[in-house]
């Protein structure tokens, strides 16, 4: 187990990214399509082809799924991912022609710091290509690809991944934090996501008792409108497209248990599900129970993660990295 969410078998994940720009992409692609669904919690999303991930919707599979900086300007990442997997003869079946089906969200990091004057053509579609030839079992945590722009209130953000094993099925998130609000309770150093931590995945530091006053307090970036934690949780399960979409309603709770506040007004809160299907449930009810109570815990310990493994960038000394704060 790698503590990422390539432990599930069946996909790759790989980051692109400009530090001139001070922004990136990542990419999730699936080694055969991958059944996928949707839950948004936050008041200010942006997103590609997720109408088709609901229940009832003619396309049951996605191809992969991407993350990019960008704020709407990233959106194009996903054709770039799109592209890749054209020259592969992969995607859905019109006739004679394939489709590629990837959808994608975004998160803003366009004031935060880099160069974002690109003139004519935002630079995503290329970004999103080299993502998607990027990809493998291995890939960075950190500033890197679709959180390489990504701030918090108080810290630098970043991408994070974790993994689990629940009754013989792997599960497993990848996230990108950009968060209106906190990852760590008051000023520091512990996380929010303390009580699910494994080994000293992000600094052991536990969790304060008493809490340090004004923890309870919430407090958001000043800038408006510049915020978004994305998830995608995957496993081996096979699941259904409406047992999916609960598998990410449930694992909205991670984000719950990592971030304060969370699901604001400001932020695009994101969770795609996906399930590779090799894996079926002992029990479809009770399973996908404790698998949804298992994906919260690998979503909390990869927002965390992320935020403990980002490095600030230069020019922004707005947003200090957690090891540079206090140490590892």
């Amino acid at each position: 187990m790698r503590n990422l969410i390539t432990d599930v078998a069946g996909l790759a994940v790989g980051h692109a990214h400009d530090a001139r720009l001070g922004s990136g992409s990542t990419a999730i692609v699936f080694d055969r399509p991958a059944v996928a669904a949707i839950d948004v919690r936050g008041g200010a999303p942006g997103t590609r082809e997720t109408d088709l991930l609901e229940p009832g919707r003619l396309v049951e599979h996605v191809d992969a799924i991407t993350l990019s900086g960008g704020s709407s300007f990233g959106v194009d990442a996903a054709s770039g991912v799109q592209a890749w997997l054209r020259e592969r003869g992969r995607g859905f079946a019109v006739g004679t022609a394939r489709v590629p089906i990837v959808p994608g969200a975004i998160l803003f990091d366009l004031t935060h710091t880099g160069d974002k004057d690109w003139g004519r053509y935002p630079p995503y579609r290329e970004l999103g290509y080299a993502a998607a030839a990027a990809a493998g079992a291995d890939f960075a945590l950190g500033s890197v690809g679709a959180g390489l722009g990504a701030t918090t209130v108080n810290l630098k953000g970043g991408l994070g991944s974790a993994s689990a094993e629940c009754d013989g099925i792997t599960v497993g998130a990848l996230a990108a934090v950009n968060a209106a609000g906190s990852v760590v309770v008051g000023d520091g150093p512990w996380f929010w996501a303390a009580p699910f931590e494994r080994g000293k995945e992000f600094g052991g530091r536990g969790f304060p008792s008493p809490l340090p006053t004004g923890a309870l307090e919430p407090r958001s970036k000043a800038t408006a409108r510049a915020n978004t934690t994305l998830v995608v949780v995957a496993t081996d399960a096979a699941l259904t497209k409406l047992q999916a979409q609960r598998l990410a309603v449930m694992a909205q709770d991670g984000l719950a248990h990592a971030i304060f506040p969370v699901h604001t007004p400001i932020d695009g809160d994101i969770v795609f599900a996906a399930a590779t299907g090799t894996r079926p449930l002992a029990d479809p009810v009770r399973g996908l129970m404790r698998l949804g109570a298992a994906a919260m815990q690998v979503v909390a310990r990869a927002i965390a993660r992320g935020v403990y493994a980002a490095t600030a960038l230069p020019g922004d000394a707005g947003s200090p990295d957690w090891r540079a704060r206090f140490g590892t």
